[in-house]
């Protein structure tokens, strides 16, 4: 049925896609009407049965969204920083209860505290600011510092200008491909797969059509690198997209970006406005024949479109459910058509691949993890903000020396969002930024957005709070994710809040039951945190569980 469906969405082109439209209906009342999805299920030749299964999938379109007027953000990060009662209570002196929601991720980690309200996020706000709370707005790098430990920064540099198009579109797809592939680049998606092998496999698969897609909606709480490309480096993003486009044969660019982020969405549009007023975007790109163009879409609040089918089905005005692999998107994606999807920074490093060629950038970096990375620090450390280092770099290194230490006592922390892992402090001296340091250890690099967790904050209530979120944003498409979240949810709540101990020999079975058979990364990623805590902190755990002899 989801081919019939793509198949059908493909008439009207992702000019005038179903998803944008329901976004667009949307956001006047919160929610779609009946009449809107009985028109759009007649004008797109879908049931609205259909329609509305999509719509009533995300956060800001569910009919449980009308008339919120302010959201709270419900990350990691403003978790553990404590700040989301007060903030509440701060919020209820200018919107009634029922005007105000949640919302999960703004990228406010730097500061914590932080909302949204018509359409601007806020954050780090005073008691008595809340009386004019419009009136404290900033952005990019009026909030957080941006350094490198690089003594030529390869995505926190000024950019320099669109003209080596000129010189890069002179050449041929093969030789920009070698260029790809001989630097070594990996996803920084959270998967590190190669970015080359992905390229060549879309570029060889013949079709009439190909999409190049920006997965700027991996949202992952605790992370806002992707924010800072996105309104900082606009064109560094935009240019890999052109890049990808000019190897593989596509025509298209799509970039999702989540509605979350409003200042990184205005920025991204503007930066495309200027390219199209300019020579270097639009039919026949600096003689050479290429032709390119970008779509801007506006996510609707949903954390797995995060997971690359479940964005290609979102596109397509589908519930964004996670698709069966193979077909992978670069041979069946968008459509149905040979697509390339790959996130922010992956894009943004382009630039320099093409610049100083690809066998530099392999020098930076590791063997096996070329390049630099950007880590984001939440509001435990001294120095929140966002930091380019080398792959390699000690942990220890970006802690104390670019995060300036911890504000307050912290036990661990967790890198790469609500699927990475979680460290004890005695472990933050034993790694280093990039992907093997992290796989030996038992841990997951991920986006490199890194959480504090104090010493005061319960370790069985951060594990309840990674099986509600997971169970909050399962796309509900494999029983383990959409049953398996809810009852390890179930299991810590009772056992926080009830005179009940949990059999260890449950919880393990479920974890296994979740990490073996989900079928996306959603599901099969939660357990590898919740293990690590587990492990690492079991004397503080033992009085919810039922203790047995070890044999």
């Amino acid at each position: 049925m989801s081919k019939n469906i793509s198949s059908l969405s493909s008439r009207q082109g992702i000019e005038n896609n179903l998803f944008d439209r329901l976004v667009e209906k949307g956001e006047a009342t919160g929610t779609v009407s009946d009449q809107d999805i009985q028109s759009l299920a007649t004008e797109f030749l879908l049931g609205e049965g259909s329609v509305l299964s999509a719509a009533s999938f995300y956060d800001f379109l569910k009919r449980e969204n009308q008339g919120k007027k302010a959201y709270v953000c419900n990350g990691t990060a403003c978790l553990v920083a404590g700040t989301q009662k007060e903030l509440k209570e701060n919020l209820k002196s200018q919107f009634k209860e029922d005007e105000l929601g949640e919302i999960c991720c703004l990228g406010r980690c730097h500061e914590a505290g932080a909302f949204q309200a018509g359409g601007i996020n806020y954050s780090g706000l005073k008691t008595k600011d809340f009386k004019d709370f419009k009136n404290h707005t900033k952005s990019g790098r009026e909030e957080y510092p941006i350094k490198s430990n690089l003594k030529d920064p390869l995505l926190t540099g000024k950019f320099k200008g669109y003209d080596l198009l000129e010189n890069v579109l002179a050449q041929t797809p093969d030789s920009l491909l070698q260029e790809i592939k001989d630097s070594q680049l990996r996803g920084r998606g959270g998967a590190g797969f190669p970015a080359g092998i992905k390229w060549e496999t879309c570029k060889n698969f013949s079709s009439d059509k190909k999409f190049i897609v920006c997965n700027a909606d991996e949202g992952d709480p605790g992370a806002y690198t992707d924010r800072y490309l996105l309104e900082e480096q606009p064109e560094l993003v935009l240019f890999g997209m052109m890049i990808a486009g000019y190897i593989c044969g596509a025509d298209t660019g799509i970039l999702y970006i989540r509605m979350e982020y409003p200042d990184s969405l205005r920025i991204i549009n503007d930066a495309v406005k200027k390219l199209e007023d300019s020579a270097w975007l639009g039919e026949n790109i600096c003689g050479s024949g290429f032709n390119f163009r970008f779509k801007v879409i506006k996510g609707a609040g949903a954390y797995i479109c995060g997971e690359e089918t479940a964005l290609l089905a979102s596109l397509e005005g589908q519930r964004p459910e996670v698709r069966v692999r193979p077909p992978f998107p670069a041979e069946s994606g968008l459509f149905l058509k040979p697509t390339i999807v790959n996130n922010v920074e992956t894009f943004a490093f382009i630039y320099n691949i093409l610049e100083k060629g690809g066998a530099n950038f392999a020098k930076v970096g590791t063997a096996k993890s070329t390049g630099s990375k950007l880590v984001s620090l939440d509001s435990t450390f001294n120095t929140p903000g966002v930091y380019e280092v080398e792959m390699g770099t000690a942990l220890n290194v970006v802690i104390n020396e670019f995060g300036g230490g911890f504000k307050i006592p912290v036990k661990a922390i967790q890198v790469g969002g609500p699927l990475g892992g979680v460290i004890p402090d005695h472990m933050f001296d034993s790694l280093t930024i990039d992907f093997e340091s992290f796989k030996e250890g038992g841990f997951l690099l991920g986006h490199a957005g890194i959480v504090g967790i104090p010493e005061s904050f319960s370790m069985a209530e951060y594990i309840e709070h990674l099986f509600e979120f997971t169970a909050a944003e399962s796309c509900g498409k494999c029983f383990p994710c959409r049953l398996g979240s809810v009852r390890g949810q179930e299991l810590m709540e009772k056992s926080r809040h009830e005179n009940y101990k949990i059999d260890p020999e449950l919880m393990n079975d479920l974890l296994e039951a979740l990490e073996e058979t989900s079928l996306c990364a959603l599901g099969g990623g939660v357990p590898l945190p919740i293990k690590n805590i587990l492990h690492y902190f079991e004397p503080e755990l033992e009085e919810f569980f039922i203790q047995k002899e070890k044999s």
